[in-house]
C-alpha cells in the first residue's frame, strides 16, 4: 500500500508564490517518476510538471519559466515551486508518482485572486 500526502496549497493573489510538496509512504522500492497535475473546474486533468529518476524534468507550456520541480529521493518527497501565480493556475494540484503502477495523491486546492 502507497499512500501521497500533499500540502502547501491555499489562497494567495497574482504574482504570488506557494510550494506544493507531496510526500510518498508505504511499500515503495524505486519511484521511476514524480509529478504534478491540476484540474480546473470544468476541465480535464492536465500535467503541469514531472521529474523522472534520473533528474529530467518536463513543464507544461503553461508554466515554463514560472513553476520548479524537484525531488528528495531520500524522503520520497516531489516539490513544485510556483512563482508568478495567474488567476488561471487555480486548480485541484494532485501528485502522481510511477512505480510499477501509477499512484494519485487527494489533491491540494490552490487559489489565486485577481
Amino acid at each position: 500500500q502507497v499512500q501521497l500526502v500533499e500540502s502547501g496549497g491555499g489562497l494567495v493573489q497574482a504574482g504570488g508564490s506557494l510550494r506544493l510538496s507531496c510526500a510518498a509512504s508505504g511499500r515503495i522500492f524505486s519511484i521511476n517518476v514524480m509529478g504534478w497535475f491540476r484540474q480546473a473546474p470544468g476541465k480535464q486533468r492536465e500535467l503541469v510538471s514531472q521529474i523522472s529518476s534520473d533528474g529530467s524534468t518536463y513543464y507544461a507550456d503553461s508554466v515554463k519559466g514560472r513553476f520548479t520541480i524537484s525531488r528528495d529521493n531520500a524522503k520520497n518527497t516531489v516539490y513544485l515551486q510556483m512563482n508568478s501565480l495567474k488567476p488561471e493556475d487555480t486548480a485541484v494540484y494532485y501528485c502522481r508518482i510511477t512505480t510499477q503502477l501509477n499512484y494519485w495523491g487527494r489533491g491540494t486546492q490552490v487559489s489565486v485572486s485577481s
